[in-house]
């Protein structure tokens, strides 16, 4: 079993990266602009579930990768969870090199395609590139992650290299914090087997994200990466319920990490929340990317409303008004309690949205939904908000304008108001510490639970995080883990 927990990354005095930073000043650097992202035009995209992005050339990438000053101290770095060496897959672009970028992405990410498109680079490593307190736009990370981990060559592993007799570890969960935990360990000599409850490997990452933003075929690549380092998977098991942790236990496992994150979804508890034709967003987008709902050959239902209304700001919430249109939807309304400037949403997913006629009513939020005779939903009923003092989060808190109730017309909503953690395991597991949130209390360092072989990440952990977060808990977990497996 490999003891070497430190992944080993090219050096940073390398004779060649002296060369590139040589042959252009900062300034010739910083004169070259950001690239755009080419995108599917918003009317044909409508109309399917192509992904919208669709990737930088060759010729985009080496020019974008050139802009980076492949600083002595890379503050980009400091703003990633998963602590890419972030210069050194870039400087790896720039040459032409993208299997070699590939390669320093995977020396710390099992999840690099999916990131590349997902993650808030925006918030993260790109909010801290140098080119912010020079005021020019930061390197597209994102789009130059994307780029290595779609072109680079495919790594290859070898389950061989698993021991028959090494120690097993289970995962709860194939999610991005499960299947970071897993990778991990897999590479450094373990037995790990992910347990999904549902009956396709990905999590959130497939039931939650859309195809127009991340392709399943994306992140099959990925998991069938971590199959051939010796990751085995089991769908439709709920540990908890088809396997309690003490079956694991009598089974050999000597380890459980629980990464079975937060589909409880939350409501607002209003008046009509009951009505046909309100639904949340886990519900509705499960049923879409996961369960096939409105594609030919499947027949899970779902409704398709004509005037469709979205509760809440978030990307989940963007990805739900969407995939409404990509539905039929001839209206869709965001609807938000603060103003766009408050939204927690990425930059992108907001441009993308409007593009594609999702119309947003900021500073309003329901209070009521109406029904017809039947019992289905026909209109809501929306306080008119304005904006007061800052909350704890730092944003202004919405406060209602006395009196201004508007009336609107909708025969869908879905409710994208926030998730709770999924309860099954913290109430399955006698003496496991919940917090009052329901979410699993763990070391801040080592991410270990009240139980000594039962560590917890992403959003079980989280109550509900991004998924390069969740990633950044799969590998601290697997890294203390290991530690404690091996003193």
């Amino acid at each position: 079993m490999n003891t070497d927990t430190t992944p080993k990354s090219p050096g940073r005095d390398d004779a060649w990266r002296r060369e590139l930073r040589d042959a252009l000043t900062a300034k010739q650097r910083s004169a070259i602009g950001r690239v755009e992202m080419p995108e599917l035009d918003p009317a044909y995209r409508i109309t399917c579930n192509e992904e919208v992005n669709c990737g930088l050339t060759r010729e985009q990438a080496v020019e974008e990768a050139t802009r980076c000053m492949d600083c002595p101290t890379p503050t980009c770095m400091q703003g990633c969870p998963v602590s890419i060496d972030i210069p050194g897959f870039i400087k790896r672009i720039q040459i032409g090199d993208t299997d070699g970028a590939a390669s320093v992405l995977r020396l710390t990410s099992a999840l690099p395609a999916v990131c590349g498109r997902v993650c808030p680079q925006e918030r993260q490593c790109e909010s801290r590139c140098i080119y912010n307190k020079m005021g020019r736009k930061p390197v597209a990370i994102g789009y130059l992650e994307r780029f290595a981990a779609d072109n680079g060559a495919r790594p290859e592993g070898s389950s061989a290299a698993v021991a028959a007799d090494a120690p097993r570890i289970a995962v709860a969960g194939s999610g991005p914090a499960g299947l970071s935990f897993a990778g991990d360990m897999a590479l450094r000599g373990y037995r790990v087997t992910v347990f999904e409850a549902l009956h396709e490997i990905g999590g959130v990452l497939k039931y939650g994200i859309p195809e127009f933003r991340l392709p399943n075929t994306v992140v099959d690549r990925e998991i069938d990466y971590l199959r051939s380092i010796g990751v085995e998977f089991v769908k439709d098991c709920v540990i908890g319920k088809t396997l309690s942790y003490a079956d694991l236990k009598a089974q050999g496992f000597v380890g459980l990490f629980v990464a079975s994150g937060a589909g409880l979804p939350r409501f607002m508890g209003i008046p009509g929340e009951n009505a046909a034709g309100v639904m949340s967003s886990n519900e509705y987008l499960t049923r879409i990317n996961l369960m096939g709902a409105g594609r030919p050959g499947y027949d899970t239902p779902v409704d398709r409303g004509h005037r469709v209304a979205v509760i809440g700001g978030g990307n989940t919430a963007m990805d739900s008004v969407r995939t409404a249109r990509r539905m039929g939807a001839e209206e869709v309304l965001l609807v938000y309690r603060r103003s766009e400037e408050e939204m927690p949403a990425r930059a992108e997913e907001i441009k993308h949205a409007r593009q594609e006629g999702v119309t947003f009513l900021t500073l309003h939020n329901p209070v009521e939904y109406l029904t017809d005779e039947q019992g289905r939903v026909r209109a809501m009923r929306v306080q008119r908000m304005e904006l007061g003092e800052p909350d704890a989060s730092g944003r202004r808190s919405p406060v209602p304008v006395e009196g201004a109730i508007d009336e609107i017309p909708v025969d869908e909503v879905i409710v994208s108001v926030g998730v709770s953690p999924n309860p099954l395991i913290p109430n399955a597991i006698d003496g496991l510490e919940v917090s009052r949130r329901g979410t699993i209390t763990v070391d801040d360092d080592s991410l270990r639970s009240s139980i000594p072989d039962i560590y917890a990440g992403g959003d079980i952990v989280r109550g509900g995080a991004t998924v390069i977060l969740a990633m950044g808990d799969g590998r601290r977990a697997a890294a203390a883990m290991h530690r404690a497996l091996t003193r």
